[in-house]
Parts: C-alpha cells; sequence; structure tokens
C-alpha cells in the first residue's frame, strides 16, 4: 500500500519544522564547554545581592529574547528547562561568555566577569526548588 503523496507531505513538512524549533535549544553548546570550566565554582553562590543583580542584568541584556520571565520568546529557548537547571554553573558561565551564535546566542565576554557570574546566580536561582512550585 503507497502513502499518498499529501501524506508525505505533511510528513516531511513537520519533520523540517521539528528540526527548525528543535535547533535553538538543541543543547550541542554542553559538548563544546572544557571540562575545566564546567567544574568552576560560581563565585558568587552564596551572595544572596548576587541574583537581584543578575536579575537586573538579565532584563537589560537576556529578557529581550528570553522574555523577561526567562520562559523563551519566539525562537529562543526557555532557561526554566531541565537541561539549564542541570547545567552547572561553570557551564552557563562558558556559554554567557562564549556564546553560540550556531543557536542565535551571542558571546556577552564584553560584560565584566562578575557581571556573568551575577547573570548565572540569578538563573540558577529560578531553578530553586521553591521557585519551580510555584510556577
Amino acid at each position: 500500500m503507497a502513502i499518498p503523496r499529501a501524506a508525505l507531505s505533511f510528513i516531511f513538512i513537520l519533520s523540517l519544522a521539528t528540526l527548525v524549533l528543535a535547533t535553538p535549544g538543541d543543547g550541542v553548546w554542553l559538548t563544546h564547554v572544557p571540562a575545566k570550566e564546567r567544574v568552576r565554582p560560581n563565585p558568587f553562590a552564596d551572595h544572596p545581592d548576587a541574583a537581584i543583580a543578575g536579575a537586573r542584568l538579565f532584563h537589560q541584556h537576556c529578557a529581550s529574547c528570553h522574555g523577561v520571565d526567562a520562559t523563551g520568546r519566539g525562537s529562543h529557548p526557555s532557561l526554566l528547562t531541565g537541561r539549564i537547571r542541570r547545567a552547572t554553573p561553570g557551564e552557563l558561565h562558558w556559554l554567557l561568555t562564549n556564546g553560540s551564535l550556531k543557536n542565535g546566542m551571542p558571546s556577552w565576554s564584553h560584560l565584566p566577569d562578575p557581571q556573568r557570574w551575577q547573570i548565572v546566580t540569578y538563573l540558577k536561582s529560578l531553578q530553586a526548588p521553591t521557585n519551580l512550585s510555584q510556577r
């Protein structure tokens, strides 16, 4: 039994759309993070004010793509996903520093290093179990 041409076209278009939509948050960037960067500790992890400063920086530099609430916007991925929750602070810092141009993520290396760590602190604060239960 042959599959109708219209069904094949639909399957092709659906597959292509899935590929295009999956690419921005494909997580391939994680494979490029050097081992020493993965285990880098966040120097601001125990500073409560760092998450507040990071939130301000996030709203200035990141919200236009990732949304004010970090749930994503258009083709830009949510930062509340399991992939981001499981990412180490060092991996997130590496991504902010190096970007992933293939996925539309610019490098934020022009921001001072402490500010990039503050953004990481903010992103990790969004992943806290107390915040997740409120979403």
